[in-house]
């Protein structure tokens, strides 16, 4: 019987995130959960899960909940990146403060984290980012989320590269449009539009997502790798409007 690993999920109460921590904890493992609100639910594995109340765009914050991480387990094996905030609008639109919030919470909180925790871990351990595919492919409103994942995939390659000697290991997995809070307020003809553009014809799960990010996890030679779980999304997206 393998030895339970420690996980730190960020935006672990809701989501991907949240789905992450339920596979975490199925199969045995611990998770500490990062989020501005716990989610205040019952866990199906409750005794495996901490939940700290950690905002990802504040330094201190974030060294407050990585503290009481080591604190309660003495070590960590797995650090998932899947908070994330959505505010949409075209280049014209789009409001500075939403900009700002966006790439404080999706782009700056990775790299908030990753320097924050990146000293404290130990050979093996794995670091995920979650990504998404307007990182990589143009869809008009998402000038703000686009460029704060497309950033999110760089800092995912450099940090390959550096922590790859110290054997921590890190990559990105990318969803695509997944059955969330954040894209419910995707409604009528934009979602039936990108659901027209999935080759496989439907939407995701975020137990889809998770099951990805934790074989990602466990995969002892992959970092620096980009992983679509999209449907097909990434093949055949069109920003065309």
């Amino acid at each position: 019987m393998s030895t339970p690993k420690t996980w730190l999920v960020t935006g672990g109460s809701r989501g991907i995130g949240r789905a992450v921590v339920e596979h975490a904890t199925a199969r045995g493992d611990r998770v500490a959960v990062f989020a501005r609100k716990p989610a205040g639910e019952q866990w199906h594995l409750p005794d495996r899960v901490v939940e700290i109340s950690t905002d990802i765009t504040d330094p201190a914050s974030l060294r407050r909940g990585v503290d009481a991480v080591f604190e309660r387990f003495g070590s960590l094996d797995v650090v998932v990146n899947a908070a994330g905030v959505h505010r949409g609008g075209r280049i014209g639109d789009l409001s500075r403060e939403h900009w700002d919030e966006v790439i404080a919470t999706n782009l700056t909180g990775a790299f908030e984290l990753a320097r924050t925790v990146v000293p404290r871990l130990q050979a093996g351990a794995s670091m995920i980012n979650v990504g998404a595919v307007v990182g990589f492919r143009g869809f008009p409103g998402d000038v703000a989320y686009g460029a704060a994942k497309a950033g999110l995939s760089g800092l995912t390659q450099v940090l390959a590269v550096e922590l790859a000697p110290r054997d921590i290991r890190v990559n990105l997995v990318i969803p695509g449009f997944v059955d969330t809070d954040m894209t419910s307020t995707l409604t009528g003809r934009a979602r039936d539009k990108v659901i027209a553009s999935i080759p496989m014809g439907r939407t995701g799960r975020p137990e889809e997502i998770a099951q990805v990010i934790v074989g990602v996890a466990d995969s002892p030679y992959m970092t620096g790798s980009v992983v679509a779980t999209d449907g097909g999304l990434m093949s055949s997206f069109s920003s065309r409007d």
